[in-house]
């Protein structure tokens, strides 16, 4: 699946000479956490974000900082953090990095942007024009209307304890090895002590993955660096 099968099209806009006050009115009255900045042709300029607007002078929630630490502070950062505050055209309050896709950008991409540049929503785009937004939500929806991978040849035990042993073998973060497995009519069985609650968790991931699997029998053992007192 790619960003047109899940992307919301009807997204509520704001232009850059739109006064702060209609950008907030709008977010509120849609329910959204960002508003993508076009221009009259449809050309995304920006985003305007709640974060854009958490520190304001009409709240009281403007940002101090001490008098020794503003001294050390940039001048552009003094200036941005200004405009953000004290602006009332979203051209002066927006966000002009616009983190993106294309339509055919496939999901497994997207959820790598989203991760990486720790957003909610990315924008779609084509020919830089706005032609949707994938937010986290948009995601999790696909996820959960896919339908059960199903194994079109599953493999017998011993393929598919050799296929367990091939993923593990590609991965860094374990020493898990054949001794520790063991597959009984599509059950495996993982044992053992592992180094931790991370690696457990990825350990059985592993073996859910494998076509033909019918069940995991986890009787492994997570060992913690801190034991609460």
């Amino acid at each position: 699946m790619n960003a047109s099968d899940v992307m919301v099209r009807d997204v509520v806009t704001i232009g850059p000479d739109d006064e702060i006050s209609t950008a907030v009115r709008l977010l509120a009255d849609h329910d959204v956490s960002a508003l993508p900045v076009v221009d009259a042709d449809g050309y995304v300029l920006g985003v305007l974000s709640e974060a854009d607007l958490l520190h304001r002078e009409e709240d009281g929630t403007l940002k101090h900082r001490a008098w020794w630490v503003e001294a050390i502070t940039p001048a552009h950062t003094l200036a941005l953090d200004y405009a953000k505050s004290h602006g009332q055209k979203v051209a002066e309050v927006m966000s002009d990095r616009v983190i993106s896709a294309s339509e055919d950008t496939p999901l497994s991409e997207l959820a790598n942007i989203l991760e990486k540049n720790r957003i909610k929503r990315v924008t779609i785009l084509k020919d830089g024009k706005l032609a949707g937004i994938v937010s986290r939500a948009n995601l999790i929806q696909a996820l959960a209307s896919a339908p059960p991978i199903a194994a079109k040849d599953p493999l017998a035990d011993r393929g598919i304890r050799s296929a367990i042993l091939a993923r593990l073998a590609d991965q860094s973060w374990t020493d898990f090895g054949e001794r520790n497995i063991v597959v009984s009519d599509g059950v495996v069985h993982l044992w053992g002590l592992v180094g931790s609650p991370e690696e457990h968790k990825a350990l059985l991931a592993v073996a859910e993955g494998i076509p033909g699997v019918r069940r995991i029998s986890d009787e492994m053992i997570a060992s913690y660096s801190a034991v609460p007192g």
